[in-house]
Parts: C-alpha cells; structure tokens; sequence
C-alpha cells in the first residue's frame, strides 16, 4: 500500500518528522533513500527531534552511527548513514544489530546496508526526484514515496 506525498517545502519535510517520531516504536526502522540534497537528513532531524532531543542533531555521514537514548528522546533511537558502506556486510561488522536491540533505527541510504524493506516495522521513504527549478523560481516541491511495512499501516503519520 504505497503512496506518494507532496511536501510543499523543508518546513512540511519537519512536520512529516515530528508526525513520524508520534508513531515510532521500539524495532521500528524509517528507512530513508533518495538522490543527494533530497531532504533525508533534513526528515531525520525532525524525526529526532520530535522524540525530544533537544540539542543539535550531527549528520552521522563521518561517525554513520549516532545513539539517542532517553531520556533525552522518548525511546532509544539509532541514526545511521549507510552512505559510506562498500558492502551490505559491513553494516553487521559495525554491530548494527546489537545497536538496534529495543531500539528504533532512522537509516538513510538503506540500499547500502543491505536495506530494511523485508521488515514489517518497516516505513520506507523515498524522496523523488523533482524537476529542476529556475534560478528565480522557488524551489520546487518534494515527492516521498511512502511504503509501510505491516506494522505501520494501523499508525500512518500522513493520513
């Protein structure tokens, strides 16, 4: 049951976080693809955010884990960017799985660890692309294409 959203600008992308981090469980994954500048890291901000976390929020694209636990957050949060990974196997030699135990898990570049989908906690958001804008038009609207796994479909942020 898939569907695709327009978010008017990076504001709307904030709101959609804080909807998402509402809904989020314990063994959740909101898995985050796209092409670069889309907006992925902007979402898993507002994500973290919404959970209560009230400081800065480092892009984990260097460390590619970032650990958010309560009670600074809600639930115990693990932020990755896969970005960097050559191999999905090297997502299991960082010890991801043992970061995920009761913990959500925001993943940007999901592709490159292998990628979540297969799970039901799954929320699979993939930004579109958009057409270009003109240097004095405003930017345009972004497009998520929105699959839940199983586990979302009672607790859709966007309806």
């Amino acid at each position: 049951m898939s569907t695709t959203l327009e978010l008017a600008d990076l504001a709307a992308v904030s709101r959609l976080g804080v909807r998402i981090a509402q809904a989020l469980r314990p063994g959740d994954v909101v898995a985050l693809a796209g092409p670069l500048g889309a907006g992925k890291t902007t979402l898993a901000r507002a994500i973290v955010a919404g959970l209560g976390y009230r400081h800065e929020v480092p892009s984990p694209s260097f460390a590619i884990i970032e650990l958010y636990e309560p009670p600074a957050v809600r639930l115990p949060l693990v932020h990755a960017d896969f970005y960097r990974l050559r191999h999905p196997d090297e997502a299991q030699e960082i010890g991801l799985e043992e970061y995920r135990e009761g913990a959500a898990l925001i993943a940007e570049w999901p592709d490159h660890a292998g990628g979540f989908a297969h799970e039901p906690g799954c929320l699979s958001l993939t930004f579109l692309p958009s057409a270009e804008s003109g240097e004095q038009a405003p930017a345009p609207p972004r497009r998520l294409l929105v699959e839940p796994g199983a586990d979302w479909l009672g607790r859709c942020p966007w309806t």
